[in-house]
């Protein structure tokens, strides 16, 4: 009974959370400023701090013994998937850029995105849970994944982003006729061709459904690494939570300069090979303690933020949306919008 209640306790937390955004601070589409988005990833972070603790003091039920090492399985976990998470925005960027999404609309297509990889995600935890439990050795398979996972991500030069080619945006196209211009912030619209009115999508949906497909390919890679770290699936799902909903914010923070921090990619290579080596250790019966987990994977990521600043490349030392530029950096869609035929094309495919 107390399981139940805990699970039912969190999600009703994330579905307040989640109301309170679209409710209250966003019930008007509107350009979502650095500053603004900063004060709701320090409200996720905080809250996140607060869960932790309720672990540390038992307040909650978890499968593993200790609330301490609960908290820091928690914590770590926690800043896997932010770490891991924040790679999203490379491609983000892209998509919105790609279909020269307005500004005041990218909120509304990152806050269904987020319920969608609620849903994903959970669905992705509960059934590896079931498999790690019935199948001990599947861990190795996810541990050799990952050390796969980061090697490739290390010898990639950028970002890999064809619309064209994702198959569920094929499949949408295929059995939903789509619009060729932007209805606002609505997802789905009336036109009216030869006498005759149907429903339509807009490119804003498309934009949706590859928001989605990205964060599941990613799910792909994160969700194998925290299993590395703990395989309580209260504490894997609740910290793939956190992280989501920080996500969006972060967004906001770094899409105008995450190009800066070009040797992030590198760190989160590493952080794969490093989860994914711990799991292969266990083959030989070493383990790696969580706390040595959570120190080494903070050094390597802070490491290559200030790597990424004190070495920046050199077509973003003269970049106007650098840090700390005097006025507010451009979002993604604001700017360099393509034409009306262009966007067509890309939203219907052709």
């Amino acid at each position: 009974m107390t399981q139940v209640l805990a699970w039912g306790g969190f999600l009703v937390l994330v579905l307040v959370l989640l109301a309170v955004d679209l409710g209250v601070f966003n019930r008007k589409a509107h350009v979502i400023r650095a500053r603004e988005a900063a004060r709701w990833s320090f409200i996720t972070m905080v809250l996140a701090g607060l869960f932790a603790g309720l672990i540390y003091t038992h307040n909650l039920p978890t499968d593993i013994v200790g609330g301490p090492k609960a908290a820091l399985d928690f914590i770590t976990g926690y800043l896997i998937e932010l770490a891991l998470s924040v790679d999203n925005i490379f491609v983000f960027v892209l998509i919105f850029n790609y279909f020269a999404v307005p500004a005041k609309y990218q909120h509304r297509v990152l806050f269904w995105g987020v319920l969608g990889a609620l849903v994903m995600r959970g669905v992705m935890i509960g059934a590896g849970a079931v498999l790690l439990e019935r199948f001990e050795w599947i861990i190795y398979i996810f541990g050799a994944f990952l050390v796969f996972t980061g090697v490739r991500m290390a010898m990639q030069k950028g970002v890999d982003f064809e619309p064209e080619s994702n198959p569920a945006l094929k499949l949408v196209r295929r059995f939903l006729p789509v619009s060729g211009d932007y209805d606002g912030k609505h997802f789905f619209t009336r036109e009216t061709i030869e006498g005759r009115v149907r429903r339509v999508a807009t490119p804003l949906f498309v934009v949706l459904i590859l928001v989605e497909t990205t964060d599941l390919i990613f799910a792909v890679d994160s969700i194998p690494a925290i299993f590395g770290v703990t395989r309580d699936p209260f504490i894997v799902f609740t910290s793939n939570v956190f992280a989501i909903l920080c996500l969006r914010s972060l967004y906001f923070m770094l899409a105008s300069v995450i190009d800066r921090f070009h040797y992030l990619k590198l760190g989160l290579s590493v952080v794969l090979v490093f989860i994914g080596g711990k799991m292969l250790a266990t083959i030989v019966h070493v383990h790696v303690d969580t706390l040595v987990s959570l120190l080494v994977v903070a050094g390597v990521l802070l490491g290559s933020v200030a790597l990424s600043l004190l070495r920046p490349a050199p077509d973003t030392e003269d970049n106007p949306n650098a840090i700390g530029a005097d006025e507010p950096p451009a979002l993604p869609g604001e700017a360099g919008d393509v034409s009306a035929d262009e966007l067509k094309r890309r939203a219907q495919g052709g």
